[in-house]
């Protein structure tokens, strides 16, 4: 990669050797105190010679990427602070597969690792008092490389001249299954079955799947009135298996004007995402591993880490305005069906406290405002679809062609069906929402007041554009006036699994939350604090949405795998709730129009109305979570105007609204079978 690149540095060449040199020797030393020892012996071994071999969950028990192996090894400051290293490392298994367009990416690291083995040797009779200035080294270095890591995270993003992925995607034999071995990612025999499966496909269908993706990025721009002929990069992130739709879809966005980039998931701290992995990405090698690491953030998230990394986001922003300005957005293939993973809480995992966990919301608020200032909200937009992988049983290939279905449903129809919908919901101020055999759900929507309906509409109808596939009207709540119990018997949420779902809301925001998932209440409440509320006291209700794909309910509940499919999908089988921002969020002011000609104006509510203007900060949660109730646990959804009449919408999991009656063929369907 090094000649294509133009990689060209003696001075990192030779420090890279130098930490080779180093390292080789350091495998024989017997100078530190054990088990110090024997860590940077074995850490030494993994870095000239690591393989994902060495992170299987077999050997997970005894490895020092495990914080509760560690800690028992170390005591717990110093075990976190050595696992915290060793994860890190971690990433120069992939980021050996770029050669020298990433030789400082790894040179750092081998560096910070020869920097905290000179400290223990500097301190060899008492390695145990270490441990502050460890952590000094390695916030330090966190902070001193922000200008590597997060600076190439944004040119990732904006600059197609950066296109390790691409090149591999577009040069290779893709019939020839060896090329995902080039990326440098985790790849399982399930990945392998899934590039298989898809080179059996016809051109035709590849090219049909690649059509319904970026027809569907494009549309977006359409139908919120952006101008995409402004826009000259798009990125593409999905996971390894679906390289010849990729293939396809980098040459429609091609056709359309749009070179493409495609980037690799974050692999340092300062850049992953907790464990949500955005970019191109292999399997999960050890999802307990990436898990008791999720919050990895919390060795040193503070205030100087903050300064420091927003100056590097302004400054990089700079240097690549003019590429910034014409990127149009996201398009993601995401993928359903894996084995679900249930995760084991380590009290000696690296936690974020709760003043970090509100340090690491001003960031995000603060980046965000960056980033809208080079790459405006209003200008750019996004598509997401979702594809099954072949770990979700023995009829993959039918629950593919049945997806591949469901994400080309006549729009029209949907949208004809969907404006009776809508129209029978504006009939109300309140929407009522209630379970039955066992759901406790018991919800009521206020809506937007003061709306002249025969001009404006409270419920946008949405088909299949931004996210597919089509199905489902949504508004946003107004908050005073909403509220009551959402009750859940199971969901998957950005990979997890959720038993017994709770939230109570007042005013339209959450005051109460529970699950059973753990023994411990306490457990439980840190898990929703974590992954759905993420580390906010409470959140607002951002939408309330009815789906409408009852095509999609069907073929979960066919095939049994009604608890594997992603959120995409799940959100259109019934109705459900988004707790944080607004689906309009840094969009408010943007006008658009349902197909009726209406204006949509339930674009905000109470709250980023009062803030979004002058407390930006304030206003957003940075986060949105929908969360599904499926139709066979809903009795009734209902309008409920001001002398109490009801316009009911579905009723024991039956749409019954006139012009809207062929939403139950599936259902019907599936019940006679």
């Amino acid at each position: 990669m090094s000649e294509y690149y133009g990689y060209d540095n003696d001075n990192l060449k030779e420090r890279y050797e130098l930490t080779g040199e180093r390292l080789i020797s350091l495998k024989e030393e017997r100078i530190l105190k054990e088990p110090y020892g024997e860590y940077f012996r074995k850490m030494s071994g993994f870095i000239l010679e690591g393989t994902y071999r060495d992170l299987l969950p077999e050997k997970y028990d005894d490895s020092y990427m495990n914080p509760v192996y560690s800690t028992a090894l170390f005591g717990k400051e110093m075990g976190q602070l050595l696992s915290f290293l060793a994860y890190e490392l971690t990433s120069l298994i992939p980021f050996a597969s770029e050669g020298d367009f990433r030789l400082e990416d790894i040179t750092i690291l081998r560096e910070v690792f020869l920097e905290i083995y000179t400290a223990f040797l500097a301190e060899a009779e008492e390695p145990s008092m270490l441990s502050s200035d460890i952590r000094t080294i390695l916030t330090g270095f966190i902070i001193d490389y922000t200008d590597v890591t997060v600076a190439d995270r944004i040119r990732d993003v904006v600059d197609p001249s950066r296109d390790f992925a691409k090149r591999i995607i577009m040069e290779e034999d893709l019939l020839d299954l060896t090329y995902l071995e080039l990326f440098g990612e985790y790849i399982t025999d399930d990945t392998r079955r899934l590039a298989e499966y898809i080179g059996t496909l016809p051109e035709s269908d590849i090219e049909a799947m690649a059509s319904t993706f970026t027809g569907g990025f494009i549309k977006g721009f359409a139908a919120t009135g952006k101008d995409i002929s402004k826009k000259k990069t798009v990125n593409i992130r999905y996971p390894l298996g679906f390289e010849r739709i990729v293939k396809a879809s980098v040459k429609s966005f091609e056709r359309a004007g749009l070179d493409v980039t495609i980037y690799r998931r974050g692999l340092h701290a300062a850049v992953r995402g907790g464990l949500s992995r955005t970019g191109f990405c292999g399997e999960l090698v050890n999802e307990q591993m990436d898990y008791d690491h999720r919050e990895d953030v919390a060795l040193f998230l503070d205030r100087a880490y903050i300064e420091r990394r927003l100056e590097v986001v302004e400054n990089t922003y700079e240097e690549v305005r003019e590429l910034a300005s014409v990127f149009a957005g996201p398009a993601v293939m995401e993928r359903f069906g894996m084995k679900e993973f249930v995760p084991v809480n380590h009290e000696e995992s690296l936690r974020l406290s709760d003043k970090q966990s509100k340090l690491k919301t001003e960031l995000a608020s603060r980046e965000s405002e960056i980033q809208n200032r080079f790459i405006p909200l209003n200008e750019r937009s996004f598509t997401i679809i979702a594809y099954p992988v072949p770990e979700i049983g023995q009829k993959f290939p039918e629950i593919f062609k049945e997806t591949v279905n469901i994400n080309t449903l006549p729009c029209q129809k949907y949208q004809d069906m969907q404006q009776c919908i809508i129209e029978q919901l504006e009939k109300g101020q309140i929407i009522e929402i209630k379970g039955r055999e066992g759901n406790e759900t018991d919800v009521r929507i206020r809506l937007m007041p003061g709306v002249d309906i025969k001009e404006e509409s409270l419920f946008e109808n949405c088909v299949a554009d931004v996210n597919i596939p089509v199905g489902e009207v949504f508004t946003t709540p107004h908050l005073e006036g909403t509220g009551g119990v959402l009750h859940v018997s199971q969901v998957y949420i950005n990979g997890l699994v959720f038993k017994e779902l709770k939230f109570r809301f007042e005013n339209g925001f959450v005051t109460d939350y529970s699950c059973a998932n753990f023994e411990s209440g306490e457990e439980n409440r840190r898990y929703i604090e974590e992954n759905i509320l993420h580390h906010h006291e409470t959140l607002p209700m951002g939408e309330f949405a009815i789906g409408t794909n009852t095509t999609a309910y069907v073929m979960a509940k066919e095939y049994g795998i009604s608890d594997k499919l992603p959120i995409l999908i799940a959100e259109k089988t019934g109705p459900h709730f988004a707790l944080g921002d607004t689906c309009y969020h840094g969009e408010e002011e943007l006008v658009t129009y349902n197909p009726d000609g209406r204006k949509i104006v339930a674009r905000d509510n109470e709250h980023t109305s009062k803030y979004r203007k002058s407390e930006p900060a304030t206003a957003y949660f940075y986060c949105h979570t929908d969360i599904t109730l499926p139709y066979e646990e809903l009795s009734e959804i209902a309008a409920i105007d001001e002398e109490g009449n009801r316009y009911p919408v579905i009723k024991d999991g039956r749409f019954v609204v006139k012009g809207a009656e062929d939403l139950n063929v599936p259902l019907e369907r599936y019940e006679t079978q």
